[in-house]
């Protein structure tokens, strides 16, 4: 079966590429959201199997929303996403509860590979 992925990025042609890579390797894209409240929403929503999340969003941080996420389910799978490989960031996200962490540009390789660490 295949996995339900939510991505969440503000930035659409992210959020196409990410698709992209996904779909073409057998993933369903459940949904996506231009901002941390509309993730949180929508991960309500659609109950994905795993969230791809940037970090640098308006309304609400990606930080912020894998937060919330975690408080309204303890066991959501979260990969984090972000342009600045801010050592301090990764190390927020990695103790929030994110299961990894993904540097921009991406490389097809590497977001597969967190995916399936991630949901298998």
């Amino acid at each position: 079966m295949a996995k339900n992925i939510l991505i969440c990025d503000d930035a659409a042609f992210m959020r196409m590429m990410i698709k992209d890579i996904l779909t073409k390797n057998g993933y369903n894209v459940a949904g996506e959201a231009e901002n941390g409240l509309k993730a949180v929403e929508k991960y309500q929503e659609v109950k994905p199997d795993l969230v791809m999340m940037d970090i640098t969003m308006p309304e609400m941080d990606g930080l912020q929303a894998l937060k919330k996420i975690k408080a309204v389910d303890p066991g959501a799978n979260v990969i984090m996403c972000s342009a600045m490989g801010q050592q301090a960031m990764v190390i927020e996200s990695i103790q929030s509860g994110a299961k990894d962490f993904i540097v921009k540009p991406f490389q097809a390789d590497r977001v597969l590979e967190a995916v399936k660490k991630a949901v298998g």
